[in-house]
């Protein structure tokens, strides 16, 4: 099964990089964290951007597949409500594909073609960071199903 974290920019910092790196790789061979970077889309003066960022995403899913914006309007999920849904993920089997827009969030076309929509919390965080955050939260849920001791009780 495969998680593909979608997100607009490219050219991470360094220590943006190795720290998801050091998560995606943590995760068992049978579930691949993969990033897609997608160039951010430069809009005609009046165009909403937003509107071209996600036809760029919405492009890079896989289908069949869950695909869930993470949005500031979303739902905020707990550790164990992300390893119950990482769990009905694993025996589904289909690709699942969450997609990080850009400084100006999500167009409402793309919302709509969700199944979901994922806030990490009240706070705002760069772009580049929540690929840190995301990975770190997928390996968590992922050792809590397992019974790994890096999350604790």
């Amino acid at each position: 099964m495969e998680i593909r974290l979608i997100a607009i920019g490219r050219s991470m910092p360094g220590w943006v990089a190795e720290g998801w790196l050091e998560y995606a790789r943590r995760m068992p061979p049978r579930l691949a964290v993969n990033l897609v970077e997608v160039a951010a889309p430069r809009g005609r003066a009046g165009e909403d951007v937003r509107a071209l960022e996600a036809e760029a995403l919405l492009a890079r899913c896989r289908e069949p597949g869950v695909t869930i914006a993470l949005d500031e309007a979303g739902g905020a999920w707990s550790t164990r409500e992300l390893a119950a849904r990482l769990d009905d993920w694993m025996m589904d089997g289909d690709p699942v594909n969450l997609l990080v827009g850009g400084a100006g969030g999500h167009h409402p076309d793309l919302l709509a073609r969700c199944r979901q929509t994922w806030s990490l919390g009240p706070l705002t965080f760069p772009h580049m960071l929540v690929r840190v955050l995301v990975a770190e939260q997928l390996y968590r849920a992922w050792t809590l199903l397992s019974g790994h001791p890096y999350h604790r009780e």
